[in-house]
């Protein structure tokens, strides 16, 4: 039996591995190419649109302030070219207001001296009549002023009758001339004193020959009206004669004012008709006329004030209300066009006006005002002109 060497075994074994190995090494690399390949076709198709249709021609062509949308250009289909109408337009102005109090029927009731208030007859919002009264004021003044009243009174009675006096005796050779002079001039000064005392009394509201002076004196309503404003109260002293106690207002009439924007300063004018609608009654509606146009104009707000006059017999409007009042101006014949026609840039409003068929050039129009999906063109184009009244956005730059 023959001996096999153990090399020979080794060899052997070796030489049938090293095939099997390739193969399995080649069936990797053959899949990643397989792989890599599927995933470049993916990307590919990925990335390409799905259909590019062939343009028949260019989108658009500009010729200096000139678009032209040539024939075969998609733009067509997405422009609505139109002439610009005109339409007879009343420019109603609706702006909100304010009621208040007529300034010639309101009167601030200022306290004649100074003193403490002892009675308040009256509350806010009432109602007064004229000579009703208001307020008591206790004053050591008014005592003052009886005093300087009565004194007054004693020199002129004695000063009268130095003068008759002195008078007969100049008759009769008496008296020198210079006496004579000096008892007239006596008596004019006692005369006006007189006179000023007793106007003081009257000013201060009290009766200069009444039998009961009291240092109080009772201030009386100046006119018929509403207690609009009440600062005082009974116990409080007041030492400041040029600060009101109250404010009486008669609103028997009464002002709607309304502030108007500067550029609208001209559709108002006196007597134009104006229809009022109060906050607290939106469902009535009161007529009126413009009363007063303010010939000078608020550098702060730009506005100009404007005030419509209303009797006030059943005392629905009340200072301090908010209104909604509209002017009504005069028809006048505009143009228009629709909003989607404007087109913005620069903060400038502009429209694209055909110049020739399928040409166009942006011109800048001032808008006066707006109607729902309307504006009325007050400069830029005209009647009869036509512009791009749909699209226009898509030749903007």
């Amino acid at each position: 039996m023959r001996q096999i060497d153990a090399p020979s075994v080794y060899d052997k074994s070796r030489s049938a591995r090293i095939p099997t190995r390739s193969a399995m090494m080649l069936a990797v690399f053959l899949i990643g190419v397989g792989i890599g390949f599927a995933a470049y076709r993916f990307a590919a198709n990925s990335a390409r649109p799905a259909f590019v249709p062939e343009e028949s021609g260019p989108y658009l062509v500009r010729e200096g302030q000139r678009v032209v949308v040539p024939d075969g250009s998609p733009l067509r289909d997405k422009l609505t070219v139109d002439a610009v109408s005109q339409r007879e337009i009343a420019r109603n102005l609706v702006l909100p207001a304010v009621v208040e109090a007529d300034p010639a029927r309101l009167i601030k009731v200022l306290p004649p001296l100074a003193g403490r208030i002892t009675q308040l007859k009256v509350q806010l919002g009432e109602q007064v009549e004229q000579g009703q009264p208001l307020v008591v004021l206790d004053s050591p003044d008014v005592a003052t002023a009886y005093a300087d009243y009565d004194r007054a009174k004693v020199l002129l009675t004695l000063a009268l009758k130095n003068r008759d006096r002195l008078r007969d005796l100049a008759k009769s050779g008496g008296a020198s001339i210079k006496d004579q002079q000096q008892a007239e001039t006596d008596y004019v000064t006692a005369e006006v004193e007189h006179q000023r005392t007793e106007a003081r009394l009257k000013q201060i509201g009290v009766d200069p020959e009444t039998s009961n002076k009291s240092r109080t004196v009772t201030i009386a309503a100046p006119i018929s009206g509403s207690v609009i404003d009440l600062a005082v109260a009974p116990g409080a002293y007041w030492n400041d004669s040029t600060a009101p106690l109250m404010t009486v207002a008669d609103l028997s009439s009464v002002w709607v004012t309304a502030n108007v924007p500067e550029k609208d300063t001209s559709l108002i004018a006196k007597g134009q008709p104006v229809d009022v609608v109060l906050a607290a009654y939106p469902s009535e509606m009161f007529k009126g006329q413009v009363l007063f146009v303010s010939n000078v104009l608020d550098t702060d707000t730009r506005r100009t004030k404007v005030r419509i006059a209303f009797q006030n017999p059943r005392m629905q409007f009340k200072p301090g209300m908010f209104a909604s009042a509209t002017f009504f101006g005069p028809n006048q014949m505009m143009p228009i066009v629709p909003t989607n026609a404007l087109v913005l840039k620069d903060d400038v409003n502009q429209v694209y006006v055909e110049v020739a068929p399928w040409s166009f050039e942006a011109r800048p129009v001032e808008v006066g005002f707006q109607q729902g999906d309307d504006a009325v063109i007050q400069s830029g184009v005209k009647a009869g002109d036509r512009v791009v009244m749909k699209g226009g956005v898509l030749l903007n730059d």
